[in-house]
């Protein structure tokens, strides 16, 4: 099974949090990848705290991530699930936040599971395989 971290993994990560930490050590580092919507929501959330010594620790988390694990990237499939998926999601009157349909695209793209906290809106997305690590 390959994963798509979302941007609440990501920054529990940051935060050496237990569960997702555990469970990302058990697997294989060509199995995990970064789409670059988490990566991009992380370093405006950064941007936000006011500079201190936290905002520097997280940072330097976030850098031995980005060195340690692979980008997803965004290809043309990208893009054309992202249409669909939001489409989809328009017609049956349901919200997703942009960023959100976004990961879960990269994770559709590749035959990905997407792994989350935020279980209310990714379980909207139509054959998206959805995992909670925490």
């Amino acid at each position: 099974m390959s994963y798509v971290l979302d941007t609440t993994v990501l920054s529990a990560l940051m935060r050496a949090e237990r569960g997702p930490s555990t469970r990302l050590l058990r697997e294989r580092p060509v199995d995990v990848v970064l789409p670059q919507p988490a990566v991009a929501e992380i370093h405006y959330g950064l941007a936000r705290l006011p500079r201190s010594r936290r905002r520097r620790e997280l940072e330097g988390r976030l850098a031995a991530l980005l060195v340690a694990m692979q980008r997803a990237p965004w290809t043309d499939d990208v893009s054309r699930q992202f249409g669909e998926v939001k489409a989809d999601l328009e017609r049956r009157g349901e919200r997703v936040d942009d960023f959100d349909v976004a990961i879960a695209a990269h994770a559709l793209a590749i035959g990905a599971a997407v792994v989350t906290r935020n279980l209310r809106h990714f379980t909207r997305i139509r054959g998206l395989q959805v995992e909670d690590w925490t």
